[in-house]
């Protein structure tokens, strides 16, 4: 049997040759004649635009803005970027998903392709502090303040824990590592030396651990409502604990309630509990004037501040109103091409936030705090500042 079936002796030769025709052939036939060879009846298919146009287009008038996952609202404010500034080919914001806070800054400070970032204030100071990226006051620059960060602190309704304090010594999720919700956990907790078990992952999987027991609970440093927080029920058996502020904080927090409206599911009617906040921001890195990418980040500012109102409209985020370009970060630069646009259009910003007047009305319409210290610091200016927002926001809804 395996005698019928011996292959046959070809002459070399004869290989020599067929394999010399095979080439031929498939040297003879060029990229656009096999484009353009197609089944009978069918139109042919387009050649594509080399890089030196369309593509060029695309890549030169695209810019990338890392953010934050599904946890957070840094995403859909990435989007909201993208869907209101998009121009087609002529100008593109690209979100890209992020690790959080720290981590944006390392990828705005050293990965390719990445021009802008969003994080937040106690993370910038830390790297300052730390020294680990080297000075970044030359080369870590901010478009605009944002808005708060509420920070969220998750337990199990029957675990009995209404504190901080009775979270020592137990297993408590900071959020994911590089998370600008790690870092400020980390800060808050060593503030008010409490020692816990640090352990870090996303937030669904926290809140499972948490059902079986494994964590005592669960830190979330996000905008209000947050996502992550507002899609639990009351059957999954979680509610929010206080965040107390005081003198610890002073220096990047600000004090803040988390309302029954925000999370009706968590916090009874009528209710809210304490917390602390500090800002975000959009930073980019301070690239030199008369380069590519520095048009690049100009281009997106001018974009940005100039379409500004309608960020402040359904269906972009809630938190959009409480945005003030014009606000400083103090101890931090501005990108030169935002500090040149609010100096060019510094009418149009005063009048979006209110007149002197409307200001004056509101400090007469507010109780007086008790001990309210005389000379205000960033952190009371800010909060005067986002108190007289959401005045003027009721007033103009009245």
């Amino acid at each position: 049997m395996m005698g019928c079936l011996r292959r046959p002796k070809w002459p070399s030769n004869l290989f020599c040759v067929l394999a010399a025709v095979v080439l031929s052939v498939a040297v003879s036939i060029s990229p656009s004649d096999a484009q353009q060879r197609v089944r009978p009846g069918l139109a042919p298919l387009p050649n594509k635009p080399s890089l030196g146009t369309l593509g060029e287009r695309i890549n030169s008038n695209t810019i990338a803005i890392v953010s934050g996952n599904i946890n957070a609202a840094w995403l859909t404010i990435a989007y909201d970027l993208s869907a209101v500034l998009d121009r087609g080919n002529d100008f593109r914001v690209l979100p890209v998903i992020g690790r959080g806070g720290t981590q944006n800054v390392r990828d705005v400070r050293y990965l390719k392709g990445i021009d802008l970032g969003i994080t937040v204030t106690p993370v910038l100071t830390r790297f300052r502090r730390t020294g680990e990226l080297g000075n970044i006051d030359d080369k870590i620059v901010y478009i605009t303040k944002l808005f708060n960060q509420e920070m969220h602190v998750l337990v199990r309704a029957d675990s009995g824990i209404t504190s901080l304090e009775q979270l020592r010594g137990k297993t408590v999720n900071f959020s994911d590592a590089g998370s600008a919700t790690q870092q400020s956990a980390r800060e808050v907790f060593k503030r008010l030396n409490i020692e816990v078990k640090e352990v870090n992952t996303g937030q669904g999987d926290a809140h499972e651990a948490m059902k079986r027991g494994e964590m005592a609970g669960t830190i979330l440093s996000n905008a209000m409502p947050s996502p992550a927080i507002a899609r639990l029920r009351p059957a999954d058996g979680f509610r929010l604990i206080p965040v107390p502020y005081s003198t610890e904080f002073h220096e990047d927090y600000y004090p803040t309630t988390i309302s029954h409206e925000t999370y009706p599911n968590l916090i009874p009617k009528g209710q809210s509990i304490d917390t602390i906040a500090y800002g975000s921001m959009i930073v980019a890195y301070n690239w030199p004037k008369n380069t590519d990418r520095h048009r690049r980040v100009s281009q997106f500012v001018d974009a940005f501040f100039s379409q500004f109102s309608e960020f402040q409209k359904p269906p972009r985020h809630p938190k959009w109103r409480e945005v003030n370009l014009a606000a400083n970060i103090p101890g931090w630069h501005r990108f030169d091409a935002a500090e040149e646009w609010l100096a060019r259009n510094r009418a149009q910003q005063q009048a979006a936030v209110g007149s002197q007047q409307d200001f004056d009305r509101f400090l007469a319409a507010r109780p007086a705090t008790p001990g309210k210290i005389t000379d205000m610091t960033s952190v009371d200016r800010e909060r005067l500042f986002q108190e007289f927002v959401k005045w003027s926001q009721a007033k103009n809804r009245r």
